[in-house]
């Protein structure tokens, strides 16, 4: 399908147009930002109405302000996958914990970017939604030729600020934005920084030094209950236990091994170097691998970015801030390839996507994707680390029609998902990549939950999400039948 380059032949821009519903923004912001965009993509204003449709605000917290639960959240800043997350999927879960809900104080915090691909991987259009309580109807971010903007503050995550700054940040993440016509503070990522620590990984193995089937000793001064004890693996079965089952103790070994070879300043210089400005690895703690908090910053445009660039651009992708070429070399072919492989195996299909709980009453149906064969039982239920998802998902298997090889994340109040669609044969032609992430974690709850069977693993977020990533797939379906 042809498209037209809004900034010249060399490239193309997904361009904003704030409107006046677009909650605080003034009159001045409008019109610098409609001058910088020229026009808007239509898949920016398609996902923009689409998050505005949705409606996340009418989602129910569990963890309301001034409630025991809050305190006990606020209070861990660091390591929240291991101190939070078992906590707030009880309370996600738990009819008694959904009936105290009370409805969410504030419009939540979304950030969105769809980059659509061709058949060869180019990426042909981009469009990045934010959404927070400044605003409330999601406003859509300029992009240039490189998929890059100068027109957001982009701040750092702050548990309690969320709510006493009414969803703005106090510590920037990219220098020199003071002048930035948007403002967005920037959900921690969660688990989805599995996917900066695997790139970095597999930047050693690219370089010779490190080795995918060499066994890793992992041995941590401190223990901590993030990342557990020692443990010595093969390179290859901690890649693949970090993406595939998000597992914290494998992640924090790879952690400690770009640590041992001193390349966690180095991944983030590399980021810096493609023009992924957020993305940052930052305050981990190099005896063990853990301490991941707030300082770990992931924006949707530069995490797409990345799984493009892994997808696989031919020539030149973009053009980094240094004047330099940004191409899909950043990885060799090999890594490229296993990295996508890997997260084709994503077990966790829980947020865009919802196949592990295939034809439920709750949660609606997300992207149209598989669950991968290796989590499925005899009975035809997936069961991931442990943890059993309790539906048949071979009827959703036979009606799917594209792969999705993400990265999902959550906390009691992050929740992330970021990934590669691609349509299987005959089925549509699509390929985009899609990130989400947001506050809305574990301890937000839909007013509509069922109650989850016993045994069986409790719903991680709002049915929201999976009803964006069908709606957004649709979307995606008409564009590539030239409709």
């Amino acid at each position: 399908m042809s498209r037209k380059w809004v900034l010249g032949p060399a490239g193309f821009v997904a361009a904003a147009a704030l409107t006046a519903s677009c909650g605080s923004v003034n009159a001045g912001q409008v019109a610098h930002t409609q001058a910088a965009a020229g026009s808007k993509s239509k898949v920016a204003e398609r996902l923009r109405s689409t998050l505005d449709g949705l409606r996340f605000q009418e989602v129910l917290d569990t963890a309301p302000p001034g409630s025991q639960a809050q305190a006990r959240l606020l209070d861990d800043a660091f390591d929240k996958e291991a101190r939070q997350t078992p906590r707030a999927r009880t309370n996600a879960a738990g009819t008694k914990a959904a009936a105290a809900a009370e409805p969410i104080v504030q419009q939540p915090q979304i950030d969105a970017t769809v980059i659509e691909l061709n058949g060869k991987g180019r990426p042909v259009s981009a469009g990045t939604v934010l959404m927070s309580p400044k605003y409330k109807n999601g406003v859509v971010v300029p992009l240039d030729k490189n998929l890059s903007t100068q027109d957001v503050r982009w701040r750092q995550w702050d548990d309690k600020g969320w709510y006493a700054n009414k969803g703005q940040g106090t510590i920037d993440v990219v220098p020199g934005r003071e002048k930035a016509p948007l403002d967005h503070m920037l959900a921690y990522p969660a688990s989805v920084l599995k996917l900066m620590v695997n790139f970095g990984v597999l930047r050693l193995v690219d370089r010779g030094e490190v080795k995918l089937d060499s066994t890793y000793e992992y041995k941590p001064t401190e223990i901590s209950s993030l990342c557990g004890g020692a443990s010595a693996k093969t390179v290859r079965t901690y890649i693949d236990e970090s993406l595939t089952a998000s597992s914290n103790a494998s992640s924090c070994a790879l952690i400690k091994l770009l640590h041992d070879h001193k390349a966690v300043d180095p991944l983030n210089k590399t980021f810096q170097d493609l023009g992924l400005t957020t993305l940052q690895l930052k305050g981990t703690n190099p005896v063990n691998g853990g301490h991941w908090g707030n300082p770990v910053t992931m924006s949707s445009l530069d995490t797409a970015k990345l799984l493009a660039l892994v997808n696989g651009v031919p020539g030149k992708a973009w053009t980094a801030p240094n004047g330099r070429p940004v191409t899909s070399a950043v990885l060799s072919p090999a890594s490229r390839r296993f990295f996508v492989n890997e997260l084709k195996q994503q077990g966790f299909n829980d947020m865009l996507s919802s196949v592990n709980r295939c034809g439920g009453a709750y949660p609606a149906p997300g992207l149209p994707n598989a669950a991968p064969s290796r989590w499925i039982g005899a009975d035809g239920t997936v069961t991931v680390a442990g943890a059993k998802f309790g539906r048949d998902v071979r009827p959703c298997n036979k009606k799917a029609e594209v792969s999705f090889a993400h990265k999902t994340g959550w906390v009691n109040n992050s929740a992330g998902d970021a990934g590669i669609v691609r349509a299987l044969p005959g089925k549509g032609g699509r390929s985009y990549v899609i990130v989400v992430f947001s506050n809305l974690g574990t301890q937000y709850v839909d007013a509509n939950r069922t109650a989850t069977p016993p045994g069986v693993y409790p719903y991680t977020y709002t049915e929201k999400f999976a009803k964006l990533g069908r709606l957004m797939d649709a979307y995606e379906k008409r564009r590539a039948a030239g409709r």
